[in-house]
């Protein structure tokens, strides 16, 4: 006989223990765990499988079941931490989240806390502040960049562009294409002293300036082959002479362009060449979004692997190296494999104003 996958029932919670949950785990100054039992026990009221919410919370099964247990023997309190035998806390609970509280506030005459600012603050010492900041994982030091897209096509040009990616027209070619402007030739003021055992490659912080020049790459998505051309300057004529290479290279067949907003794509005579070449389609990512044109992440690791300690006496020879690398990459280039689908980024893209707000620990 078959197994039959056993059924589990709804955790069941009364309206004001779902309304404290849901507090828990909105409150950005408790500690990150009590937030995630709160998250498993509301899943489980609303019939979730126990698996499930280990998969989608990262976390395993037993650990979903003894708090469900918890919280059907004791409720709420039954989520939070039972003491434990050895020394006592030297500082309650009370005094944790008041520091939890003060590390998510913007000092007085700082952008952030240090472990030494906020030490004097409360009056204990930086290891204290340290090992509470260990273990919510609150970095006061570290900050990232964000920006949500406003283009009113958005839906649109992410289903359009993720096609392309995960599903390309047959029998076409799909390039994403982009430009790197103002690449600078820089050669050092001394010699590179090359890396040794013990000692790192080191060079001298300043430099000479000889030029610059501007890149446009096309990635074939199928195959990670780039075509490439560099030019003195960044303007339509350039895109247009480009488009006419890509045409040379690729002489047969429909070819979709993947590409960005930029104001030299859309000028009357790229639109005047597109009418003329009807073989070319472009698609254009959304306003704030060119991370979706696969091409940026070669010219990361063009930047990484070529730009970053590079030293060239002018652009010829800067030149001279990217096409020396373009050759290298070709001949075993491979393609970036694109795994996510447009529901998943229109998931986190499209937000409700508040939602930009709230942060989890």
């Amino acid at each position: 006989m078959p197994n039959v996958p056993r059924r589990v029932l709804p955790l069941p919670i009364s309206d004001g223990e779902r309304a404290e949950l849901m507090a828990l785990r909105r409150s950005r100054t408790i500690e990150r765990g009590l937030g995630e039992r709160a998250e498993i026990v509301l899943a489980a009221a609303g019939g979730e499988s126990n698996a499930g919410i280990a998969r989608r919370l990262g976390c395993s099964q037993p650990t979903v079941m003894l708090w469900r247990r918890r919280f059907a023997e004791r409720g709420i309190a039954g989520l939070r931490d039972a003491d434990r035998p050895g020394r006592p806390r030297t500082y309650d609970e009370r005094f944790r989240q008041e520091l939890i509280a003060k590390s998510l506030e913007r000092p007085p005459a700082a952008t952030h806390w240090s472990t030494r600012q906020l030490a004097r603050e409360l009056g204990t010492s930086a290891m204290t502040v340290q090992r509470i900041w260990k273990k919510e994982r609150l970095r006061p030091h570290r900050s990232e960049t964000f920006k949500f897209s406003k283009d009113p096509e958005l839906v649109r040009k992410v289903c359009d562009v993720v096609g392309l990616y995960l599903h390309p027209p047959e029998g076409a070619l799909v390039l994403s294409v982009d430009e790197k402007t103002q690449i600078q030739a820089l050669s050092r003021t001394q010699p590179m002293l090359p890396m040794k055992p013990g000692q790192v490659e080191r060079h001298t912080h300043d430099y000479r300036r000889n030029g610059t020049t501007d890149l446009y790459a096309a990635l074939d998505v199928a195959t990670g082959e780039v075509t490439t051309q560099s030019t003195e300057r960044h303007r339509a004529v350039e895109f247009l002479g480009f488009l006419r290479l890509i045409d040379r290279t690729y002489p047969a067949g429909d070819i979709h362009v993947v590409l960005d907003n930029d104001s030299t794509h859309k000028t009357p005579a790229v639109g005047r060449w597109l009418r003329r070449h009807r073989r070319f389609t472009f698609h254009f990512t959304p306003t704030s979004a060119s991370w979706m044109n696969q091409v940026e992440t070669w010219f990361s690791i063009l930047t990484r692997d070529l730009l970053v300690r590079g030293s060239d006496e002018s652009v010829r020879a800067l030149v001279a190296r990217i096409e020396r690398y373009v050759r290298e990459w070709d001949s075993h280039a491979r393609p970036f494999v694109w795994v996510k689908t447009a529901n998943e980024i229109l998931a986190k893209a499209v937000r409700k104003p508040q939602e930009t707000s709230v942060t989890r620990h």
